[in-house]
């Protein structure tokens, strides 16, 4: 067995910086926009809401002398309570939606949490075209985050590695795996970008410029739904990258986002 390890530098400054503010922007951005979505807790398919036939929606409802949360999906009701739509029956709780220890602020405010969500919007914006601007000047995009024909072919035996928690070590180690490439460009060039176009195209001031944009998406509250969709995505991947962060090596996995530096463990051979 080999016992060498070596450190490589895997993360530029360029990639660590705009990482972690992406990482607090979007968080924000989340909370914020929960906060928003609470002043009306349902989604709907075209351009008018039809409160007879919401895609999701939550709500509080009266039953005797207590308050039951309930989300219906698709027609399809379920008791929520303590989670989504009311907090607490026997509390009487009247909170709708998401929780508001999720939201920013943590209280009733639909003006507050736009204004955070506005600003934070920018944010994004600028950070992402800087993320952007650096991957294609530095190749960063092609040399990093573009998958090769035989790495693509790899993509069934690496979902079996993952699923047996096997990760690379030695040389594969030096680069990410075909799933990371994949993952990150899926939300790189997908799910943040519908995310920021279908956000612009609620706004008003963009929807009175550039009308076409909102009927790309099918009209305003397809465009709510698909926003609403994106950036539950973007939640998902975050959920599953932490989780890999921390069954294959919190400390080193955070010193590459820190330092740049990413120790490569030795890989195993025979005698």
């Amino acid at each position: 067995m080999s016992t060498q390890r070596d450190i490589i530098y895997r993360h530029a400054g360029t990639v660590r910086l705009t990482h972690w503010i992406n990482a607090l922007v979007l968080l924000v951005l989340l909370m914020s926009g929960l906060q928003i979505f609470n002043a009306h807790p349902a989604l709907y398919f075209g351009a008018k809401s039809d409160f007879d036939d919401p895609v999701l929606s939550m709500q509080a409802v009266q039953e005797g002398d207590k308050i039951v949360g309930t989300t219906t999906v698709f027609g399809r009701t379920f008791d929520t309570t303590g989670v989504l739509g009311a907090g607490s029956a026997e509390r009487g709780s009247e909170d709708r939606g998401f929780p508001w220890w999720a939201t920013l602020p943590g209280h009733r405010d639909l003006a507050m949490g736009r204004r955070w969500h506005f600003f934070f919007a920018w944010l994004f914006v600028i950070n992402g075209l800087a993320y952007l601007f650096y991957s294609f000047i530095s190749g960063h995009l092609r040399r990093d985050l573009t998958p090769t024909r035989s790495e693509l072919k790899h993509v069934p035996a690496s979902i079996a590695e993952h699923a047996r928690l096997k990760f690379p070590k030695g040389d594969e180690a030096k680069r990410y795996n075909v799933l990371q490439k994949l993952s990150y460009l899926v939300v790189v060039l997908v799910l943040l970008p519908l995310m920021l176009l279908t956000g612009l195209g609620m706004s008003p001031g963009m929807d009175a410029g550039y009308p076409l944009l909102l009927d790309i998406f099918g009209g305003r509250q397809s465009a709510r739904t698909i926003h609403f969709l994106a950036a539950s995505g973007i939640v998902i991947f975050v959920a599953v990258h932490i989780f890999m962060v921390l069954i294959s090596g919190v400390f080193n996995n955070l010193r590459s986002m820190i330092t740049g530096r990413y120790v490569i463990e030795p890989t195993e051979t025979k005698p």
